[in-house]
């Protein structure tokens, strides 16, 4: 299998992709969809005011922000911030005004209630 490789991407080239319905608020484009124990890999595209609500990382998450700005417990991370969730580590994520995110799951994370 050869690497996989997205030209642009940080520089704004996720504004070409074709995005999908991942939950309310929030699309997905996959850039590499991996199953319950494989890693996956994406774009988020947050409409202001869209979230996710508590969860637990099972496996690390890698984020950076692209646009706008993500927030969690912990604070506010503005474009070009790169966010580790550590294994056993939990929070729940939103956005006010918006956010593009590239973001890295070793395993999918397990939802723990649907308020911020």
């Amino acid at each position: 299998m050869a690497n996989l490789s997205f030209a642009g991407l940080l520089g704004g080239g996720w504004r070409d992709l074709a995005f999908e319905h991942f939950r309310e608020g929030i699309t997905v484009h996959w850039l590499l969809k991996g199953g319950p124990v494989e890693p996956s890999v994406a774009v988020l595209k947050y409409q202001p005011g869209a979230g996710v609500p508590r969860h637990r990382h099972v496996g690390l998450e890698t984020i950076v922000v692209l646009e706008g700005t993500q927030s969690d417990e912990n604070g506010d991370y503005a474009a070009g911030c790169v966010i580790l969730n550590p294994v056993g580590t939990e929070h729940s994520v939103w956005t006010e005004n918006g956010c593009v995110v590239l973001i890295q799951w070793d395993l999918p994370v397990i939802i723990l209630g649907e308020g911020q």
